[in-house]
């Protein structure tokens, strides 16, 4: 396994992230196909046994239930200083209560204290608000997770798909007031949406900020041929059905060339998918979920993986511009 320091910080992180959103309750209507406790454990000790560090979770998961199987599983098979933990804040956990969501002082300050218990850890290495608050002023909820990185339940702080306008006015807030800084942005990037190329991408190279996208495989669409849709997820995902399905004949082209590129070179789409993507300066660990043994096998084969220029080009040529998509 390859690693790589997470941003301009000092912290070394696999160039995979195992993303846990994929273990939780499946009777949870927006995520039924995920893997129970049981069935998720050979997945850590998968991971941990190649050399992945980097594990990447949310309270909002199957609300609380993926940090509670991930907490688990870490702590039976790993030492806690020797693996980097993430996990996020912001979704609805309380539907409730008003003030069981969101990026308010009382809602961070609650949540991390639940997340750390569900984690069965004393602090997160990498807390991450997860989406923009338009209800909170960003000064509240910026002087907030300063106030858990000074108490020592977070390493370092990192955000998640934003426009760069929003990010950068953060990081300068942050700066004025002598506050923790982000170090990571986790954002929605694959080759079947580019548009954070535009702004972003070059925005994080510029401040030294890690880049861990989601979905890098765009919901599994690049590691098979276009309109295949017999997997539960496929069948159930209406999230990931709402970033791709409008544009699925102008995405099939990128699919196919995927599928071309991968025969040729005798390996699988994931790899090529995956091999681009790590090509692009500045990315530093794609977050891949892994529901069989073969998602983490190609994830980890991917990093060895070198395409030519040629190949890179071929990828991208048939790519049109998107709408934005993955803010909320």
């Amino acid at each position: 396994m390859q690693y790589i320091n997470l941003g301009k910080t000092g912290l070394k992180v696999s160039r995979i992230c195992l993303g846990c959103m994929s273990y939780g309750d499946p009777n949870d209507p927006m995520r039924t196909w995920v893997l129970r406790d049981e069935e998720s454990r050979p997945f850590f000790k998968q991971a941990l046994d190649a050399g992945i560090n980097f594990f990447d979770t949310a309270n909002v998961y199957s609300a609380g239930v993926s940090e509670e199987i991930t907490g688990r599983a870490l702590k039976d098979f790993a030492k806690r200083d020797e693996i980097v933990l993430a996990t996020k804040v912001h979704g609805a956990m309380r539907p409730n209560d008003p003030n069981g969501k969101g990026l308010s002082r009382k809602a961070i300050l609650t949540e991390i204290d639940h997340s750390l218990k569900r984690l069965q850890t004393d602090y997160v290495d990498l807390y991450q608000i997860h989406r923009w608050d338009y209800e909170v002023p960003i000064e509240e909820t910026l002087e907030a997770l300063n106030d858990v990185v000074r108490a020592g339940k977070a390493r370092y702080i990192g955000a998640s798909s934003m426009y760069a306008w929003q990010f950068m006015q953060a990081l300068a807030i942050q700066k004025a007031n002598g506050w923790a800084r982000f170090v990571s942005m986790q954002n929605h990037y694959n080759l079947l949406y580019r548009e954070e190329e535009r702004e972003m991408l070059p925005l994080c190279r510029d401040q030294g900020i890690g880049v861990i996208p989601w979905s890098p495989l765009a919901r599994g669409r690049l590691a098979r041929p276009a309109g295949e849709s017999d997997t539960k997820r496929m069948g159930s995902d209406r999230f990931g059905s709402f970033l791709y399905k409008r544009t699925e004949e102008a995405d099939r082209a990128i699919i196919d060339k995927v599928g071309e590129i991968a025969a040729k070179r005798g390996v699988p789409r994931a790899q090529v998918a995956l091999a681009w993507m790590l090509t692009k300066p500045g990315i530093t660990s794609p977050i891949v979920g892994a529901t069989k043994p073969e998602h983490l096998t190609d994830a980890i084969a991917a990093t060895s993986v070198s395409l030519s220029s040629e190949e890179v080009s071929a990828l991208e040529e048939h790519y049109i511009p998107h709408a934005v998509a993955g803010f909320v």
